[in-house]
């Protein structure tokens, strides 16, 4: 069996690899050619009528490219359609043959290649990266039985209960059709007097409101497939599966403050900080688990398994690690690769098959539709980027765009063709979908086991630390103080009060109104408007659990400080030996480490060392790094003492509770010039809330690894 946290990267076999060489064509040492293959010899002129004539309609050529070049853009995904993605390879550390059938997942030695794409949701191709917002986390498996699509999002529960409802929740979350107000936002009254009228989407929005939807990186958050699916053996034994991705590097986050400041000075944030990593070596890695329930404990919770507004405390069902997937190659092109690529939750392997979620059964039909919409055909699996490497043999032939040239009749059965392409039989791999018993009336309506909306949205906040119960409470108080409509807050704060009354009673005040003593009736209108809708009552199951450490990012992992962005604060003068050092520790420990300073090219040291400058006072700020250093030299400290932006860049880290050391005059500076000063008393030896006095690069790479210190916003409030 493999180390969990071996990050050695495993010799692939290259007959398994996505290979696209093939598809890839480079112009290096080449002509410029038409899309026919013609060498063009004129590329900066078009064909006219004499020097100052018109230009002519016989102009191939630049017909020919103007032509390619309006329709260069597609439709842009309705949903996640602001995208960053990477290839890389899955490795399995144990057989679970036990339970499915997967050849990936029964066989160590196959090393499996993926794409993976991280989205955000609601904004459009050019939002933010920052956005509040759920990330999507999708994974492309190309595996020998064919493609997998493990298609899902960094947070285990959903809004809504039945996919019949995903059309109005994406039309109330988009922008405002009257003045297409806000962008990527959704702090407006259409999302939330839509939430205000569900209350089956609480649970989510207890996870949209934390500091979940903030990720500091694309590498530092959990993945989820959202629904339950079944897993299946040889011998067509089912168990019920719940899939998690759990990042080495820790779940970690920003504020609220910090996200919409580096939402401004670099809205790329999460994609540049995804391709650096890669193109450094640095390759992220999550580990795949699995929370794996028998058929005979389906009914043994007090919550439905098949409702994707709910999920499995860990404490309840364990999750299994079976796997590691690493990303270590950046795409050679986003529109070939990241933009065209085409997930599908219906695209399965024999031993992984679906069950009766309401929503997840509805997906299966919208994703196809999309593409057809999107890409433009129904060829769109032969994209090299969607290419199964098992091959592709059926009698589903032309279309627009097909690219495969295919001999042979297109009809099945057949005696003419020798019958091929046969039918695979179970045995020989063939997929067969579970053989579950069906015997229900047709109805329109939901199992009164999806009825608790609340239970699970209490877990979550009684299991939230102090800072993240804060800067929940914030977020609401930020939308909510958006919403323009009275009704609408007071709806939203009888749902709240459902979940917890002093939260309801903290937001409440900020709004200027008073809790509802009752939440407005009718309630839930997602019930059928058959008179059944009067007779909802809230239901609230007594669970066994008042809190569960899973759901915290608390409890996250915190001892590597690998990829972390520091910023190395310096003029000239500077104590050339003391920041030497400190940079040399911490890229040992896999930090990235600038040293910025007033201009760019170099600083002179004590010792008159040449120091190189990545970045100046101009394009930095403390909100794209986790951590501050500040060397001594007292030439140094004077001149960064004059910088107005140094002292922003210092109150700024500190405010949003990062990491800070200083050394010498570096930390005399600190106490006596910011913020830092009112709390610290000189010459401070050790790590208090995160500030490093004594210079250490051990003290100071202890602290990083800890990401943040919150309990400074007890004297120093921060909107979350």
């Amino acid at each position: 069996m493999a180390k969990k946290n071996d990050s050695a990267k495993p010799k692939i076999n290259n007959k398994k690899v996505n290979d696209l060489s093939k598809n890839t064509e480079t112009g290096e040492g080449q002509f410029l050619t038409t899309n026919q293959g013609l060498k063009i010899n004129d590329n900066q002129n078009s064909l006219k009528a004499g020097e100052r004539g018109s230009t002519l309609l016989e102009d191939f050529i630049l017909r020919e490219k103007i032509t390619h070049f309006d329709h260069e853009r597609i439709p842009e995904r309705i949903v996640h359609a602001r995208g960053s993605a990477a290839h890389g390879f899955f490795q399995l550390y144990e057989s679970i043959a036990q339970y499915t059938k997967a050849g990936f997942l029964n066989d160590t030695s196959v090393t499996t290649p993926v794409f993976v794409r991280f989205s955000t949701v609601a904004g459009s191709r050019g939002s933010s990266d920052l956005a509040r917002d759920v990330r999507g986390f999708s994974v492309k498996f190309y595996t020998e039985q064919g493609n997998y699509d493990l298609v899902g999002n960094n947070m285990p529960v959903f809004f809504i209960q039945d996919a019949i409802k995903f059309p109005d929740l994406i039309h109330a979350v988009k922008p405002e059709p009257h003045n297409e107000i806000p962008q990527a936002a959704s702090a407006h009254d259409t999302f939330w007097d839509f939430i205000s009228l569900m209350p089956e989407s609480m649970h989510m929005i207890m996870w949209a409101m934390s500091d979940r939807a903030l990720p500091r990186s694309l590498r530092m958050m959990e993945g989820f497939g959202v629904h339950t699916f079944r897993l299946i053996n040889e011998n067509n034994k089912s168990v019920f599966v719940k899939f998690h991705w759990k990042p080495l590097l820790g779940i970690h986050s920003v504020v609220w403050d910090e996200a919409q400041k580096i939402s401004g000075k670099d809205s790329d944030f999460h994609r540049r900080d995804l391709w650096e990593a890669i193109d450094k070596g640095a390759f992220p890695e999550w580990e795949l688990g699995l929370q794996i329930v028998e058929e005979k404990d389906e009914f043994k919770f007090d919550f439905d398994l098949l409702d994707p507004t709910k999920l499995i405390p860990e404490e309840l069902v364990p999750v299994k690690i079976i796997g590691k997937l690493t990303l270590n190659r950046n795409p050679d092109n986003f529109f070939a690769e990241t933009e065209q690529v085409a997930f599908h939750p219906g695209h399965l392997v024999p031993g992984i098959d679906f069950t009766n979620d309401p929503l997840l059964q509805g997906r299966l039909f919208s994703y196809t539709d999309t593409q057809l919409s999107r890409l433009g055909s129904p060829n769109f699996h032969e994209i090299p980027i969607n290419r199964p490497l098992s091959g592709v043999h059926n009698n589903q032939r032309d279309g627009h765009m097909r690219q495969t040239i295919n001999t042979g009749n297109s009809y099945d059965p057949n005696t003419t063709s020798g019958g091929c392409p046969f039918q695979a039989k179970a045995v020989d791999g063939g997929f067969t979908s579970y053989n579950e018993r069906i015997d229900e009336r047709k109805i329109r309506g939901r199992s009164k086991s999806f009825f608790d909306h609340f239970s699970q949205a209490t877990l979550f906040y009684n299991s939230q630390s102090e800072a993240e119960k804060n800067h929940l409470t914030d977020a609401f108080r930020f939308e909510l103080s958006k919403v323009e409509a009275p009704a609408i807050r007071e709806r939203m704060l009888g749902l709240i009060s459902q979940v917890d009354k002093n939260l309801a009673m903290n937001i409440a005040v900020t709004l200027g109104i008073s809790v509802p003593k009752t939440p407005k009736q009718p309630m839930n209108m997602s019930i059928p408007a058959d008179g059944n809708v009067k007779k909802f009552q809230p239901v609230k199951v007594n669970s066994t659990l008042s809190s569960s450490a899973a759901l915290s990012m608390a409890s996250t992992i915190k001892n590597t400080i690998k990829t972390r962005q520091i910023a190395i604060l310096a003029g000239n003068g500077v104590d050339d030996v003391s920041l030497t050092k400190m940079k040399t520790d911490l890229e040992a420990e896999g930090a990235v480490v600038k040293v910025i300073a007033a201009q760019l090219g170099y600083i002179k040291g004590i010792s008159k060392m040449d120091i190189k400058v990545d970045l100046n006072f101009i394009t930095a700020s403390s909100v794209l790094f986790d951590a501050v250093y500040i060397p001594g030299g007292a030439k140094s400290i004077a001149s960064l003492k004059q910088e107005p932006d140094v002292i922003n860049f210092i109150n700024e880290a500190y405010k949003h509770c990062k990491p800070i050391a200083a050394d010498a005059e570096g930390a005399e500076m600190l106490q006596t010039s910011t913020e830092i000063g009112m709390h610290y008393k000189h010459g401070k030896n050790e790590i208090m809330q995160g500030i490093v006095l004594n210079g250490k690069s051990l003290d100071f790479i202890k602290a990083i690894a800890k990401h943040r210190f919150w309990e400074r916003e007890k004297g120093n409030k921060i909107p979350a």
